[in-house]
């Protein structure tokens, strides 16, 4: 038998380029607006929710991960609030603060409409599938710091800088197995785009499903929310 060298086409600074382009897509049809991320990458240690808003979202499947987005209040109001006038809110009618319940359900959503377009492009590209759990958007004061070594053979961790039209800054940050992904045989991506008036309309379907949806309990908070999702 003939032995063959094939190519290594995906690896992880790969996958991290494309979970960063989805972000940009999402949420530049989202706010009408144009947001770029830095071509200098970090590789960091640990990963960490950090003030203001942070959101994190667990990977499982062809690899495994985390990823984490970090946004000042600067920068979630400022998404927060070109998203809504985008969809003809107007401005009197915004919440004013970044710790607001409907400021962290739509930016929740947001990220929501990321992994979701990241995944499909995952099972598109590499012929593989991931699942993740709900995001979940966290006002935070402290920073909390997040592990998933014991969940990886060799954790590897990005963090990337993004920016939005107006100059204000967030951060990703993810980390997964170390990964390579090898085409053996050929094959046709779907090419298929993302509808920016169908991801419109399913945002705005899930706000009002959030507003209408009863208040939770005293004990269900957002701490524990993080533990539950964390499997603590």
């Amino acid at each position: 038998m003939t032995n063959k060298s094939y190519p290594v086409v995906c690896g992880t600074e790969d996958i991290l380029r494309s979970l960063c382009d989805s972000v940009i897509k999402v949420l530049d049809a989202a706010t009408a607006s144009h947001l770029a991320y830095s071509a200098m990458v970090q590789r960091v240690t640990r990963t960490c929710l950090k003030p203001d808003l942070g959101c994190f979202v667990l990977f499982d499947g062809g690899f495994s991960g985390l990823v984490v987005i970090n946004f000042s209040s600067a920068a979630a109001m400022e998404l927060y609030e070109r998203y809504m006038l985008n969809m003809g809110l107007p401005k009197e009618g915004l919440a004013s603060n970044f710790t607001a319940d409907e400021v962290g359900n739509v930016m929740g959503e947001l990220m929501n409409q990321i992994v979701g377009d990241f995944t499909r492009k995952v099972s598109q590209e590499l012929q593989t599938h991931i699942t993740q759990n709900q995001p979940k958007m966290l006002a935070l004061t402290k920073q909390v710091v997040l592990s998933v070594d014991t969940h990886l053979d060799q954790p590897e961790a990005r963090r990337v800088t993004f920016q939005t039209e107006k100059g204000n800054i967030f951060y990703l940050e993810m980390a997964i197995d170390r990964t390579e992904f090898i085409k053996i045989n050929e094959f046709e991506a779907d090419a298929a785009e993302i509808d920016p008036d169908a991801l419109m309309l399913a945002v705005a379907e899930s706000k009002l499903s959030a507003a209408s949806a009863p208040p939770p309990t005293a004990g269900d908070t957002d701490q524990d929310e993080l533990l539950k999702s964390l499997g603590m």
